[in-house]
């Protein structure tokens, strides 16, 4: 398995920002995001457990997850939550675990929005990586950026672990608090941290 590293952050603290400087270095990085919307793609391996266990209402006429009528469900009902995490979890992990192994950077980023709520990551990480800014200012980037109003910004954020807990289980953190120029230097610095890590076998 390839040295990996966690990366994390809440919502709008700037995560894609700084895997996108990691990809810039030449670092492989695994989107769990992007693996979960193949998955619920039209012909996607979790498409016919969803439909077993939501029924064809929760699908799109292409036959894709519908994902805002979802979304409404497991926000209102945790067992939902849960069976769809149930459906969900297993194929992500398998997929990008996959995706690791078929990795050829000296390291892999295994980028995770929910990273330290889901405990298994943990142990699948060498380092965490954090990236994190004040929560007003995640708040509007958020706003800007999707056009959410700041009471739907924050019942997202109160769904996701605090800042505090966040920060507690990092092993290094990424200020992007500022511009791209200051975030850039910071994930240069730790690239090549990481590649010494790597080379020395973690």
């Amino acid at each position: 398995m390839p040295f990996t590293v966690g990366l994390t952050g809440g919502i709008g603290s700037g995560k894609s920002a700084a895997a996108q400087v990691f990809e810039e270095l030449g670092t492989t990085v695994i989107d769990t995001d992007a693996v979960a919307h193949a998955l619920t793609a039209p012909g996607g391996a979790a498409i016919e457990p969803i439909r077993a266990a939501f029924g064809a209402a929760y699908l799109t006429p292409e036959g894709a997850l519908e994902r805002a009528r979802m979304r409404e469900l497991v926000f209102a009902d945790a067992l939902k939550k849960r069976l769809l995490e149930s459906i969900l979890h297993p194929l992500i992990r398998a997929r990008t675990s996959e995706l690791v192994q078929a990795a050829r950077s000296p390291y892999v980023v295994l980028m995770v929005p929910l990273l330290v709520e889901s405990g298994d990551y943990r142990r699948r990480c060498q380092r965490i990586l954090v990236v994190d800014c004040p929560e007003e200012l995640q708040v509007e980037r958020v706003m800007a950026r999707s056009g959410l109003a700041a009471g739907q910004v924050r019942a997202i954020m109160a769904n996701q672990v605090t800042r505090e807990a966040r920060l507690a289980a990092a092993d290094d953190v990424v200020d992007n608090s500022q511009d791209l120029a200051q975030l850039r230097r910071q994930v240069e610095a730790l690239h090549a941290r990481y590649l010494q890590l790597a080379a020395a076998g973690g």
